[in-house]
């Protein structure tokens, strides 16, 4: 079903609203049936009355690899089917597939064959692994990109609604429909053809990479693309975080029943609703996650995220507990959860190229079920060699956790200084953005910024403050150009480190003055953000900066009130408490120019405007 003419909404009008809230709610329904039909079939197993060693074989390690094997045979298939067709096109098409696969499920539990509901719930996740690329990759050409974390929060939250919903349904279907299991497979046959129907209000978009060939050889693409995705390491370090974000959420829903169960010793129905409590927090989470990025993607919430898991999960382990204080435990894990997996969603989406997005979030995705596959793997061993307490697995996830988190920080350190910004301007200031659309997303340019009221400073050099709240206004990253004689002072080295300041001296040595320029500029022919805060007499190293420079430049103001909480005055760094808190901040970013009309606009030699 191809999409002839295709008719991409303006991100400036409302047109991408019925598209975009039609994919919710298309993978709303899909996230509820599929997971409707996975607890159906656990909840037949459990009510087999079979040995424990033999209920955790299949509840443990069948029935999970049985929904996520199919995300690692055909990831980089659904991958290539949203690069060669319109993603809208695929969407619909999977709609019709999954139809087909229902009605087999409705089969199988007319005839109470667990075998084909099996099949069933094989074809149902080889659907969704078809469906996933074009469903993340519809995100970022529905959404203006200052919406992405935003979509993916509310992405998330129907998500993990559905996850809840198809839960409990799973458990409602099982005590109403006693003996008559086929009535649940009408149920999703229904929900199947609402599902085909919201599928059409998608927008239309056209196909990324029309000329692309299948590759019949699917290892061989996946490979290509760990390749390409490594290339970035923001990207990499984010496809990372997803794989375990989805082996520890496979880990922790297994685990959570078998605590109700084993542990808090309550019935299979009341252990499964305390994922409710985790589902209910990981939505929450991803919404508030979206809402509180301001409009950018914040990656400096996933140390948070990472921290909170850390905490919740070592509290779990803990002996005495009751069904509503593990509840509430569970939603706080949920919560932060979530503000660990949208930022990294977003970036998967936002930093691969157009024409290779569909394969880098077929890859992501596949590679996510790989960490899935491995839960059962390693839940069933710790099963069969020690047959661990659901508590002390618990502890375990919250010493794998730090690890994770240790890595993030060690691959990314700057998200430390992003998370400390993050929680500066939600407490100390209060910022305000004006033109972030003007921010190119991609390639180099250069930052001209001036301060209102005008600084004291020397030529070229960094207030400091205005330089960390320029930071937490965008989510690229920004090299400043500092004076040496700041650069080396003790508090602003680290975070200067962190930056990749690059420093310029603060005397007359032209030598090393031209050597620093120099870097500014390759920089920024490297596809960087450079920054520099410019005085009266800074227009011979703007201009040296351009020389020969293919690049954007984009003037900045910063408005902010006299009595800055930190300043730099006389080679040290000083504190001030400013009259108001929390202190009123407005950075306005210009319309982009080019080197030569921005020389020309410069005459007067008042930057920022």
């Amino acid at each position: 079903m191809p999409d002839h003419a295709p008719t991409s909404p303006s991100h400036e009008s409302r047109s991408w609203r019925l598209g975009f809230w039609s994919l919710i709610a298309t993978q709303f329904q899909g996230g509820f049936s599929d997971n409707a039909l996975k607890w159906i079939i656990s909840f037949l197993i459990l009510g087999l009355g079979l040995p424990q060693l033999e209920r955790d074989r299949l509840f443990v390690l069948v029935i999970p690899l049985l929904f996520s094997v199919p995300f690692i045979l055909f990831s980089m298939a659904g991958g290539y089917l949203a690069d060669r067709y319109s993603k809208r096109s695929v969407v619909i098409g999977t709609k019709l597939f999954e139809i087909a696969v229902v009605l087999g499920a409705l089969a199988g539990l007319w005839l109470h064959s667990l075998v084909i509901q099996c099949a069933a719930g094989f074809l149902l996740s080889t659907q969704a692994a078809v469906f996933a690329p074009s469903k993340y990759g519809l995100l970022p050409e529905i959404l203006p990109e200052k919406r992405l974390s935003w979509g993916n929060g509310v992405l998330e939250l129907g998500t993990f609604m559905a996850i809840i919903l198809g839960t409990i349904a799973a458990g409602v279907f099982s005590s109403i429909f006693p003996g008559r299991d086929y009535a649940s497979g009408l149920v999703l046959v229904v929900l199947a053809l609402i599902g085909l129907a919201t599928s059409f209000g998608i927008s239309r978009v056209p196909a990324a990479k029309p000329d692309v060939r299948f590759r019949w050889n699917p290892l061989g693409d996946l490979l290509s693309q760990i390749a390409e995705i490594r290339k970035d390491r923001i990207l990499s370090l984010a496809v990372t975080g997803n794989v375990y974000f989805w082996f520890l959420g496979s880990l922790l829903l297994i685990n959570v029943v078998l605590y109700g169960t084993d542990v808090l010793h309550v019935s299979e129905a009341v252990a499964s609703r305390l994922l409710v409590s985790s589902s209910l927090g990981i939505g929450l989470g991803s919404f508030m996650a979206g809402y509180l990025s301001g409009g950018k993607i914040e990656y400096g919430l996933i140390p948070l995220g990472a921290l909170g898991i850390i905490v919740t999960t070592a509290l779990l382990a803990r002996t005495g507990l009751s069904v509503a204080s593990v509840a509430v435990h569970l939603a706080f894990l949920g919560f932060f959860a979530g503000f660990f997996a949208v930022p990294i969603n977003a970036l998967i989406q936002h930093r691969p190229p157009a024409d290779r997005k569909g394969a880098v979030i077929a890859a992501a995705n596949l590679l996510s079920f790989v960490g899935i596959a491995l839960q059962p793997v390693v839940q069933y061993v710790m099963i069969y060699v020690g047959h661990p307490n659901p508590a002390r697995v618990f502890l375990i996830t919250a010493i794998l956790t730090l690890g994770a988190a240790a890595y993030i920080v060690i691959m990314l350190p700057d998200s430390l200084l992003r998370l400390a910004l993050w929680i500066a301007t939600h407490s100390l200031y209060r910022l305000r953005v004006e033109g972030r659309d003007n921010i190119p997303e991609t390639g180099g340019a250069l930052f001209v910024a001036s301060r209102v009221p005008p600084g004291n400073a020397m030529h070229c050099t960094v207030p400091l403050i205005e330089a960390l709240l320029l930071m937490a206004s965008t989510d690229r990253p920004i090299r400043f150009v500092m004076l040496r004689e700041v650069y080396d002072l003790p508090l602003v080295r680290p975070i200067a480190r962190l930056s990749r300041a690059i420093p310029i001296p603060s005397r007359q040595r032209p030598q090393e003055m031209l050597c620093s320029l120099r870097e500014a500029g390759e920089a920024i022919q490297a596809g960087e953000v450079v920054c520099i805060f410019a005085a009266r007499g800074a227009s011979p190293a703007i201009e040296r900066i351009l020389k020969g420079v293919d690049a954007t430049v984009v003037p900045v103001n910063v408005e902010f009130p006299r009595g800055n909480i930190l300043s730099v005055e006389r080679g040290s760094v000083r504190w001030k408490m400013p009259r108001v808190l929390p202190c009123p901040v407005k950075i306005s970013f210009g319309l982009p120019q080019s080197p030569d009309s921005f020389a020309r606009s410069a005459a007067t030699g008042v930057y920022g405007k």
